[in-house]
């Protein structure tokens, strides 16, 4: 069973969906939520999962120490960024190196970087009347949106399309897509770990 964590500062929206994707099973497992914010809603979504949540400080992030110690405690394997607006720290770069993924709600690199997250990103699709959108996986490196792409896939953008018509477009490509991904890559983690032991 490999242990999955999510971070996300806000509604939590694709965590639960990501939790309800891998409930029935047997190999991956969402064991913990945590945020940068204590009044998130994706702790509320937690609760109603009944999956553990912490909420730590930015200081606490840029430390490392007392995240890891909470990491460790429910023997995570694999991070997964939904909404989650803090840049990773370099400790647990370091620990958890070629298992943390991030998905950003725009074709990366187009509308990637600080500040760039949510409708932000839809609105500047928009101003800048691009045909197209879409959502990039991508694993974490220290640079925000800067790590090595997993997957894109991308949805029309219309003439008349407002930033939430934008929104409600990315979404349905993150509700339909980011479960099957984390799937795909946590089998391969696993299936490495199984070579590794039977050495």
């Amino acid at each position: 069973m490999i242990h999955i964590a999510i971070f996300a500062s806000g509604s939590g929206s694709n965590a639960e969906n990501i939790a309800d994707y891998f409930r029935e099973s047997d190999d991956i497992k969402v064991s913990l939520i945590i945020s940068n914010k204590r009044d998130a809603y994706v702790h509320v979504r937690a609760e109603k999962l009944s999956i553990p949540s912490y909420t730590f400080s930015k200081a606490e992030f840029e430390k490392g120490t007392p995240l890891l110690k909470v990491l460790r405690e429910y023997n995570i394997g694999f991070i997964v960024l939904a909404g989650f607006l803090l840049k990773v720290s370099q400790p647990l770069l370091n620990v958890y190196a070629g298992r943390i993924i991030n998905i950003h709600p725009a074709l990366l690199p187009k509308y990637g970087g600080k500040g760039m997250y949510g409708d932000t990103v839809h609105r500047a699709v928009v101003d800048a009347g691009e045909t197209e959108s879409g959502i990039t996986i991508h694993y974490v490196n220290e640079h925000y949106d800067e790590g090595s792409i997993i997957f894109q896939a991308t949805c029309e953008v219309q003439a008349v399309d407002t930033p939430g018509d934008v929104a409600r477009k990315v979404h349905a490509l993150e509700y339909a897509h980011f479960p099957r991904v984390i799937a795909s890559l946590v089998k391969k983690i696993a299936e490495g770990n199984q070579r590794f032991e039977n050495k």
